[in-house]
């Protein structure tokens, strides 16, 4: 009897060590509510590294920039559940919005009412020309956006970039932070490869960012891949996880692997 109660309380003190140990962050990526499909692009997107530098904290309230499908939701939502906010500004849609932008807030939708992870969300809209209000101004800690300048800029050119970037300043906090994940176009790339590549030269993204009133903390070499030159005949879509070319050199694609990208962590001034 002496001899289980010891182990009994053994094992009690090794649970309490672990949930005091316990990493929010870490506990998040690993959630069961991510797909293991999903899981298997931490290898590329590397999100705890990601999340750590850009200082997000279970407390903070959190805006994601077109979530598209969830990826960074899935983690988002499990981590800031408990004591934070989470508001996921969404595709921006009237009459004129092409069917694919639809379907995806459609489905982000559907997955608010009926997952539970996701049951503390609130979808906000964005648009760089016609949705500017994310959220209450002021009230942020960080603004994330992962992988969509070059989308703002390929439709809305520099004054749609700037656009995004002033509306984010609005909605954060002094000292709030503002995470970049994008593209990266060496800087000897031009402004028309921007216009159809995908990829984004990091000099432009910091004068954008720079313009609205943003400081550039820190970049991070996180998400950097050293093998990708931005130079494919379909842009960064070439590359995996779409494979444009089809069969067409895949193994050549899929060696080099998804694409290689600029970690920006800007702040709004205290004053």
């Amino acid at each position: 009897m002496k001899t289980m109660k010891r182990i009994l309380t053994a094992v009690t003190l090794a649970m309490a060590v672990t949930s005091v140990n316990a990493d929010p962050i870490t506990e998040a990526v690993k959630s069961e509510h991510r797909s293991a499909e999903a899981k298997a692009r931490d290898e590329y997107r590397n999100p705890q590294q990601t999340l750590r530098f850009f200082g997000i904290e279970p407390d903070m309230k959190v805006i994601e920039i077109w979530p598209g499908g969830g990826w960074y939701t899935d983690i988002l939502a499990n981590l800031l559940k408990d004591n934070g906010k989470l508001v996921a500004a969404h595709f921006f849609v009237d009459d004129s919005t092409r069917d694919y932008y639809k379907n995806a807030l459609k489905k982000f939708n559907e997955r608010v009412e009926t997952h539970p992870p996701y049951a503390g969300i609130t979808v906000s809209a964005f648009h760089p020309e016609a949705a500017l209000e994310i959220t209450e101004a002021g009230t942020a800690d960080a603004v994330l956006t992962f992988r969509n300048v070059h989308n703002w800029y390929m439709n809305a050119g520099k004054d749609g970039v700037e656009n995004s970037f002033k509306a984010f300043f609005k909605a954060l906090k002094p000292g709030g932070v503002l995470g970049v994940v994008e593209h990266e176009m060496p800087s000897s790339g031009s402004d028309e490869d921007m216009e159809k590549s995908g990829y984004m030269k990091r000099d432009f993204v910091v004068a954008a960012a720079e313009a609205a009133g943003f400081e550039l903390e820190a970049s991070s070499d996180i998400n950097a891949n050293p093998m990708d030159n931005a130079n494919h005949p379909r842009g960064v879509w070439t590359l995996p996880p779409t494979l444009a070319l089809k069969e067409e050199d895949r193994a050549k694609y899929l060696a080099i692997g998804e694409s290689n990208r600029m970690t920006l962590k800007f702040v709004k001034p205290e004053a």
